[in-house]
């Protein structure tokens, strides 16, 4: 009955913004008497108003409103209110909503070649994954989804995921046995038992109660979804296994996109950049007022030695960037830009 209700209130709200979608895939217009004609993009993002990256995006429609003089404003539906990242990245495919913020996994079934930027270990620092997503070296890839009608228009940091569970996990032997929640992707599921562990694909929203019924021992996430989600109750041990630094991705309807206009195409591409910059710098402070929250509450950070966790996961790094030349040339982009 929850998932009947749940479907009913996506398409209510999805049909609610259909009435926009003629003026999201037209160019900024003059309306009548010489005004300006404003077009909403509304973008899906599931999670809080407190998430960081929720406030990077009101900070990005504040100032694209602004230097549009107008034509543009954007309007963010959080709390997963038109469904789960599956369904709204098929919102925006069909041009009934114009963006979405979709963890890499989803875009990965369109193109498996996004892998290679959602590896464990990838990353050696949240400065280098900066400079991955401000060099410019993944947009050849990102602009590969545009036969699906959609591609990304930027990547936001989600920090490093870790293990969380009931006891600490410092050794990939203390994973023994222990069904982890993953996200719902092949390769996540391969990195956690490759990790020691049974990678357990599962909706984010459903961790709690299957932690509390014994279907899984933990789960993995950044330390802001954990406290957000209130993690620590059912799993109060925060292991700094450090495997992941999944990109979220924002994708944007191609049609929408390609009808702004040339000025305004460009003033949204610079004001995104900047987006992406300021969301890193965002998300370091909110980390250390999550840790705060989940430590009043009981929680317990526990730092690891990383190594046997990464030397461990190097047959799936082999595994991906052997599918193809492209995936071998975006690895190799990314691990060149190590400082």
């Amino acid at each position: 009955m929850k998932k009947i209700v749940s479907i009913m209130m996506a398409v209510t709200m999805a049909l609610g913004v259909m009435a926009g979608c003629g003026a999201d895939k037209g160019a900024a217009e003059e309306g009548n008497g010489g005004a300006v004609k404003e077009t909403v993009l509304k973008i899906a993002f599931n999670q809080s108003e407190n998430h960081p990256q929720y406030k990077a995006l009101a900070a990005f429609g504040e100032k694209l409103k602004e230097e549009t003089a107008g034509a543009y404003s954007l309007e963010i539906a959080p709390n997963a209110l038109l469904g789960d990242q599956r369904a709204t990245a098929e919102l925006v495919q069909s041009g009934t909503i114009a963006m979405a913020v979709v963890g890499n996994p989803i875009v990965e079934n369109f193109n498996k070649e996004f892998a290679v930027i959602g590896l464990p270990y990838i990353y050696d620092s949240l400065d280098h994954q900066k400079e991955v997503f401000t060099s410019g070296v993944l947009d050849e890839l990102f602009a590969s989804t545009e036969a699906n009608g959609f591609f990304v228009a930027g990547s936001f940091t989600a920090g490093s995921r870790n293990v969380y569970t009931d006891k600490p996990i410092e050794t990939p032997e203390d994973l023994a046995g222990y069904k982890v929640r993953v996200m719902e992707s092949d390769t996540m599921v391969k990195m956690l038992d490759l990790m020691g562990g049974v990678g357990t694909p599962m909706g984010q929203g459903e961790v709690y109660t299957a932690v509390q019924q014994g279907v899984l021992e933990g789960g993995e996430n950044n330390e802001v979804t954990y406290a957000d989600l209130k993690h620590y109750e059912i799993a109060p041990y925060f292991s700094y296994t450090q495997h992941l630094m999944v990109p979220d991705l924002i994708i944007i309807n191609d049609d929408i996109y390609n009808g702004m206009t040339a000025e305004n195409k460009e003033i949204f591409d610079n004001l995104m950049n900047e987006t992406i910059i300021n969301e890193f710098e965002v998300w370091n402070e909110s980390v250390e007022a999550a840790k705060a929250i989940a430590v009043e509450n009981g929680a317990t950070f526990v730092d690891v030695n990383i190594k046997p966790f990464q030397e461990n996961v190097k047959p799936l790094h082999d595994e991906v960037t052997a599918a193809s030349e492209g995936a071998k040339a975006i690895y190799e982009a990314i691990r060149g830009l190590v400082k």
